[in-house]
């Protein structure tokens, strides 16, 4: 279903309950994985996720459109996970110090021992930096779309990807990972 056909469903008072299932399963799941990548622990993603949900059932009324249901649902979604470290900071070497046992024992954290190397890099990145790459890298969102969702200049973006991966590139080199 078409974003502008979901939006009429969550505006009308007697189909919104059936358009906000439409989005959720349209949505979901790229939700998700967005927020994951930033907070990393899948208890905090779901925490986030749900917040958000409410937020944008609770503020559809006043979506205006200036931009795509998508990236206002991104932009939410960006920020909520960014609410969340930035509370979570006042426990950063906590988090830094469990970060490896959060990815070793993550249910949903398959990968290999080059992916984990990969993923504690990224966690390890400053805040915006970390946001750039993993929606660059994984989301493969362009520059113009992340500026929208970031609220950021596209030279701002590009900046922060070039640091981010050579920074990892650095990490993974320290480790004798082949990039």
């Amino acid at each position: 279903m078409q974003d502008s056909e979901i939006i009429r469903l969550l505006k009308s008072t007697s189909s919104k309950q059936d358009g906000y299932r439409v989005l959720l399963d349209k949505y979901q799941v790229r939700l998700y994985w967005h927020v994951r990548r930033i907070v990393i622990i899948h208890e905090d993603a779901d925490d986030v996720l749900q917040n958000v949900w409410i937020k944008v059932y609770r503020n559809i009324d006043t979506f205006e459109q200036a931009s795509s249901l998508y990236t206002w649902l991104y932009r939410i979604a960006t920020h909520a996970a960014i609410d969340t470290l930035r509370k979570r900071k006042t426990h950063v070497t906590e988090m830094e110090s469990s970060l490896e046992n959060t990815l070793i024992n993550d249910p949903y954290f398959d990968g290999d021992a080059a992916a984990y190397k990969l993923k504690a890099a990224i966690a390890r990145l400053p805040e915006k930096q970390m946001l750039v790459f993993n929606m660059k890298y994984y989301q493969e969102l362009k520059y113009h779309e992340m500026s929208k969702i970031l609220d950021t200049s596209v030279g701002a973006l590009k900046a922060s990807y070039h640091h981010a991966v050579k920074k990892i590139k650095e990490s993974l080199m320290t480790d004798n990972i082949e990039i």
